[in-house]
């Protein structure tokens, strides 16, 4: 089996994380794609979020039905910050069979050598990158490429300044953050 390994902050998850998904289980001829929100990534130490419940709630209602796709709850059982190696040693140990692909936003790539034992990382999966906006930096893993500009952060934007936010994630995550009040400016 070839499982892909999707991790970030989904704050909130959005078509444009959807789209990618599914292209990459497509293009990499992944069995499935699981989508897991991290705890409190350790780039990104002071970013106001979500919580990890209602991150992991919205996933959830965003794949519904959706075949291929699964949620994990994995980094939101642990004490933050969330590393991808700990994560993968864990799904290493709950699939040992599984060929482990990891799949990291274009953004990423130049900070890879900053995550935490990247070369532990590389051995345990392959990687993979998610280009969603042109212009990505040179690197030697596969490329999975939709060009979608659709931005987490401007959704919070968008829902802090009373603008919509339809069409840009699914209906099931516009109607849970609205029924929630998340993102809304205090």
């Amino acid at each position: 089996m070839r499982l892909g390994i999707f991790g970030g902050s989904f704050d909130p998850i959005h078509h444009g994380h959807l789209i990618l998904a599914r292209a990459a289980r497509e293009q990499l001829g992944l069995d499935q794609v699981l989508l897991i929100p991290a705890n409190r990534s350790p780039h990104k130490p002071g970013a106001k979020s979500a919580t990890g419940h209602d991150r992991l709630s919205m996933l959830q209602l965003a794949i519904e039905g959706e075949s291929g796709l699964m949620t994990s709850d994995l980094e939101l059982q642990r004490p933050p910050p969330s590393y991808t190696l700990d994560t993968l040693r864990r799904l290493r140990d709950q699939h040992p069979e599984a060929e482990l692909v990891l799949l990291i936003g274009a953004d990423n790539v130049e900070k890879f050598d900053t995550w935490h034992e990247p070369a532990a990382i590389q051995q345990l999966a392959t990687l993979a990158v998610l280009e969603r906006a042109s212009g990505a930096p040179a690197h030697p893993w596969p490329v999975v490429r939709r060009l979608v500009e659709i931005s987490s952060t401007d959704l919070r934007d968008r829902v802090a300044s009373g603008r919509s936010i339809r069409y840009l994630t699914p209906d099931r995550v516009c109607d849970y953050i609205r029924q929630h009040g998340l993102y809304r400016n205090e």
